[in-house]
C-alpha cells in the first residue's frame, strides 16, 4: 500500500528539520518511503551522507580493533617479563573481533594496508602510554604482516 498524498506532504514538511532534530524519526520516515517505493520523497542528500558514514564507521571499527590488538602484541614483545593472562585474552578477543569485522564487511580487505598503517600509528601512542617505553624504541612501521597479526598461534618474542 502506497503512502497517501497527505502523508507524503507531511513527510515533506517534517524532513526539512527532522534529520537535525529527530534522527530516529527521520530514519523511520526514510525506511517507510523506501518500503513504499516513493523514492522521490527521500531526503537523498542526508541519506547518502548517512550511508557513507556507516561505511566509515565500519572501517573505524576495524582500525580500532587492530589498534588494540597491535598495542597488546607490542606490549607482549617489549615487556616479556610482564606478560599476563589478560594480555593474551585481549589478543585472542581482538583477533576474533577483527575477523568478525572482515566477515561482516569483506570489502574492508581492499583497504587493509591503509587501515593497518593507521592502526599501527595509534598503537605506538597507546603502547608508549601503557608501557612507559618511548615510542622511538618501537619500529616505525608495523613489523608484522596482517596474516601474522591475526594468526592465533602468533605471539612475538
Amino acid at each position: 500500500m502506497g503512502i497517501t498524498a497527505a502523508l507524503k506532504q507531511r513527510y515533506k514538511l517534517i524532513m526539512a528539520t527532522s534529520y537535525n532534530t529527530d534522527f530516529y524519526g527521520w530514519t523511520q520516515q526514510q525506511a517507510e518511503l523506501l518500503r513504499s517505493g516513493d523514492v522521490n520523497q527521500l531526503d537523498k542528500e542526508n541519506l547518502l551522507e548517512e550511508i557513507e558514514s556507516m561505511g566509515r564507521s565500519e572501517r573505524r571499527e576495524l582500525e580500532s580493533r587492530l589498534e588494540v590488538l597491535i598495542t597488546h602484541l607490542l606490549k607482549w614483545q617489549y615487556q616479556e617479563g610482564l606478560r599476563i593472562r589478560s594480555w593474551r585474552l585481549t589478543i585472542v578477543g581482538q583477533r576474533a573481533k577483527v575477523n568478525d569485522c572482515l566477515a561482516e564487511s569483506p570489502s574492508l580487505k581492499h583497504k587493509l594496508s591503509e587501515s593497518l598503517a593507521k592502526a599501527y600509528r595509534y598503537s605506538l601512542i597507546s603502547a608508549e602510554k601503557e608501557t612507559n617505553i618511548s615510542r622511538k624504541v618501537f619500529p616505525s612501521v608495523c613489523p608484522w604482516s596482517f596474516e601474522q597479526i591475526i594468526n592465533s598461534e602468533f605471539y612475538p618474542d
